[in-house]
């Protein structure tokens, strides 16, 4: 079986939901952006090579509906290139990846842009009408429990306390924010312009502006300020808005190719990926998924965790993540060395490309060999892909 290569990513800044610049942009237009950028910093493709897009979407319906990924290739791409969406929840970024790995691998194509994009402003978190299977919500109703109230289950199942879970969130912000400074991101963050029509002076007007950074981290974060913060799902419970994920808008893909295409258009491999996991756990502890889905991807890539130089951890709440982190007897000083989700949001669709992109680039700027994403998934899974980089 031949290999993939990952050649080129880029992603839009994450923009927080409801209030923050992408509010009125839909998540097609956003990755579309994204993705014509990413063409034209990939020097030699042609985006009529393109055999295929895969895009991640978690809430596939209202503006992100009607296979959005067929309409985001025609806004970005010739009209000649299809397109599909895959929803794997929170990991769908990252299976969107895989599958244009795998399409690769087994000779079916040979370029292919992959990766996620959410609009958490303009589609609820849940869609507009959630409807759980009345016999197995009857037989099982903890299945369908709040992922809130699945990450109060992981607090006391691992012992985790509301300081640990407020100190995991507030060095999140510390690390994101340190990123940020540092001008970390700007390499695979592309601008977004975006336009808003407002009301001033009784007048309509249209504003322009362009955003360039994340939105999420808080530099006024405090242990003191977190600490104050009152329990969102659970009298007397642990988990706030303050230690959980943010609900954010963004995008993120990137190129993926044969090894034939890649020296055909003078290219060099970026990194490539190892092996790729999705498993299943209990849904009323969600949050642990990762702490399969890493075993299993070390197994499949007959590597050891001593192995891995770095890890995103997506974050989606403090003590899902030090569940995981206590579960595996992680490294903590090699995981979101940059900041995770609770600082920086996690755009359903779009965090495992994202995570992806980002992890490849620290991996590249350290000189270091190989990276893990992973990611709980509501419903009660957990996926783990492992990177290698290959500009050493």
């Amino acid at each position: 079986m031949r290999d993939a290569y990952i050649i080129s990513g880029l992603r839009s800044p994450i923009g927080k939901a409801k209030k923050g610049s992408f509010r009125f942009t839909r998540s097609d237009d956003l990755a579309a952006q994204v993705i014509q950028k990413l063409i034209k910093k990939t020097k030699g493709l042609d985006p009529k090579q393109v055999d295929d897009l895969i895009v991640g979407n978690a809430v596939p319906e209202a503006e992100q509906g009607m296979q959005m990924a067929r309409y985001i290739s025609l806004l970005s791409l010739p009209k000649e290139v299809p397109g599909f969406i895959v929803n794997r929840y929170c990991g769908s970024g990252l299976e969107a990846i895989h599958l244009a790995i795998s399409k690769i691998k087994s000779g079916y194509a040979d370029c292919i842009i992959a990766g996620g994009t959410e609009s958490m402003s303009m589609v609820p978190f849940l869609g507009y009408k959630s409807s759980p299977n009345y016999n197995l919500s009857k037989k099982s109703p903890d299945y369908y429990l709040n992922m809130g109230l699945t990450a109060e289950k992981l607090a006391k199942k691992y012992n985790i306390s509301r300081e640990d879970s407020d100190l995991f969130s507030y060095n999140s912000h510390m690390k994101a924010l340190r990123a940020i400074k540092d001008k970390k991101f700007e390499e695979e963050i592309v601008p977004i312009n975006v336009e808003e029509t407002i009301i001033v002076d009784s007048k309509k007007t249209t504003r322009k502006k362009t955003i360039t950074v994340d939105e999420g981290p808080r530099s006024e974060t405090t242990l003191e300020a977190l600490s104050k913060l009152k329990p969102v799902f659970k009298f007397g419970g642990q988990v706030t808005a303050g230690n959980s994920s943010q609900m954010s808008d963004g995008s993120a893909f990137i190129v993926v190719v044969s090894e034939k295409f890649m020296k055909k258009i003078n290219q060099s491999p970026l990194a490539r990926m190892v092996s790729y996991s999705a498993t299943g756990v209990e849904p009323n502890i969600m949050g642990i998924g990762p702490a399969k889905a890493i075993p299993k991807a070390l197994t499949m890539a007959d590597l050891k965790i001593n192995n891995i130089d770095q890890i995103e951890l997506n974050e989606a709440f403090s003590s899902q993540s030090l569940s995981v982190i206590k579960d595996l007897n992680l490294n903590p000083e090699i995981i979101n060395v940059n900041g995770g989700a609770i600082a920086l949001g996690h755009p359903l669709g779009m965090t495992g490309a994202k995570l992806s992109i980002s992890l490849i680039n620290e991996l590249i700027r350290n000189k270091q060999k190989y990276g893990i994403v992973t990611a709980c998934v509501g419903g009660g899974q957990g996926v783990c892909g492992i990177f290698e980089n290959l500009t050493l």
